[in-house]
């Protein structure tokens, strides 16, 4: 089968249709758990039927669960309806996040189905199993697509060929460059491995590293998941973007905003999960990443990203001052004719020196320098560059010194 379901080849106006449909029900339900109720208070859920009424709803952080976690321990108020859950998570934070053993909950099946994965396959999984959720969440994809599994986890490099000899794995699970270290450890000691395979996450999958493996006969696809969300996005064979999960809504908006951002403009990933038991809103993920245009020519209908670019948090300390990505968004938030503006740090002599990038199509930089102080507390230069000049990166703040 092409595809693990109907649900990846749906039209843009059916994917649109069963959003109207299932997202008030979803934000009525977040509703009623404390980590959620501040962010919502006052929203109807009956008027959130598209991504534009979706986008008018605040954004909630890590800082914000693991606040309402502490006010209402252990999870922030979010229970699965009946009360129950089987497994529950520790991510840095800390932050506890639930998990559930139903089919495909972390809706990792869809991935491993593009990898190839299936009935006919024996998953090495090494991904952690201990405190954090990733081991069980490829275990649940795998059996969503009815492989067996080695729950291997990390470490134990000898262990892992022998493992891999005498079961005859066939497919691995785990971030990119372990399996590396697990196939240069089987030539050494002679063994041939099984795995053709690889479905990867959680670091830097480098087109180097994937061009060995594709030598060594092993398609290697990478997906985008976190402890909170399950899969976001995921790469098939074409290779071309990350498509889209089926169960998450993704935005990507300017850092330190909730806006939209144009499409093809790196921004912050920002997901809402059709999670019924784990109902997060607008979930800022603090990764940076750009919308894709076009769909992919494996036949997957849903939008791409462009993988992960970076992080979004750039907060800055500039003369003993901390400057946040929201200033930013402020300063430009009161200036309609400015289009986006960039905070430069850097140093002149022994000294802090902050430069203000404005995108726009006035000429006098005086026009910006007093709400530059007011909303930056910084007196600063002001350089006024071309509308659609700055580089799209992401960032907002950038730091240029150098301390070597």
């Amino acid at each position: 089968m092409a595809h693990f379901d109907a649900l990846e080849t749906r039209s843009a106006d059916q994917r649109a249709a069963d959003l109207a449909r299932d997202l008030p029900a979803l934000i009525a339900h977040a509703m009623t758990a404390p980590a959620m109720a501040s962010s919502l208070a006052g929203v109807d859920p009956a008027q959130i039927t598209s991504l534009a009424a979706l986008a008018r709803l605040p954004v909630i952080r890590k800082a914000d669960l693991s606040g309402a976690q502490k006010k209402h321990p252990p999870l922030g108020g979010f229970l699965p309806e009946g009360g129950r859950f089987e497994h529950v998570f520790q991510s840095p934070g800390p932050i506890y996040e639930i998990g559930r053993t139903g089919h495909d909950w972390w809706r990792m099946g869809r991935f491993l189905h593009a990898c190839g994965v299936g009935p006919r396959d024996i998953v090495q999984n090494c991904f952690g199993y201990h405190l954090t959720p990733a081991g069980m969440i490829f275990e649940s994809g795998a059996r969503a697509v009815g492989a067996a599994v080695l729950p291997a986890g990390t470490g134990q490099t000898d262990l892992q060929v022998r493992a891999a000899v005498d079961v005859g794995s066939t497919a691995y699970a785990g971030t990119p460059d372990y399996l590396k270290i697990i196939l240069d450890r089987a030539d050494e000691m002679g063994e041939r491995l099984k795995i053709t395979r690889a479905a990867v996450g959680g670091g830097a999958l480098f087109p180097s590293l994937r061009r060995e493996y594709a030598d060594r006969g092993i398609l290697c696809l990478q997906c985008y998941a976190t402890a909170d969300l399950g899969n976001i996005a995921y790469e098939s064979e074409a290779q071309e973007g990350m498509i889209l999960d089926e169960g998450v809504i993704v935005e990507i908006v300017r850092p330190g905003t909730g806006d939209p951002v144009p499409m093809g403009e790196v921004g912050e990933v920002v997901v809402t999960t059709l999670n019924r038991d784990y109902p997060l809103v607008r979930f800022a993920t603090g990764d940076l990443s750009a919308l894709m245009p076009g769909q992919s020519p494996c036949g997957r209908t849903n939008l791409r990203i462009k993988g992960w670019l970076g992080r979004a948090d750039q907060t800055t300390k500039i003369k003993g001052m901390f400057v946040r990505p929201e200033q930013v968004a402020e300063f430009v938030a009161r200036h309609e004719e400015v289009s986006r503006a960039r905070v430069i740090a850097s140093r002149e002599g022994e000294m802090d020196a902050m430069t203000v990038q404005v995108e726009s199509r006035a000429t006098n930089p005086a026009l910006y320098e007093g709400s530059v102080l007011e909303v930056l507390k910084l007196r600063g230069r002001v350089e006024i560059v071309a509308p659609g000049s700055l580089p799209n990166d992401g960032k907002v703040i950038e730091d240029r010194r150098t301390y070597g």
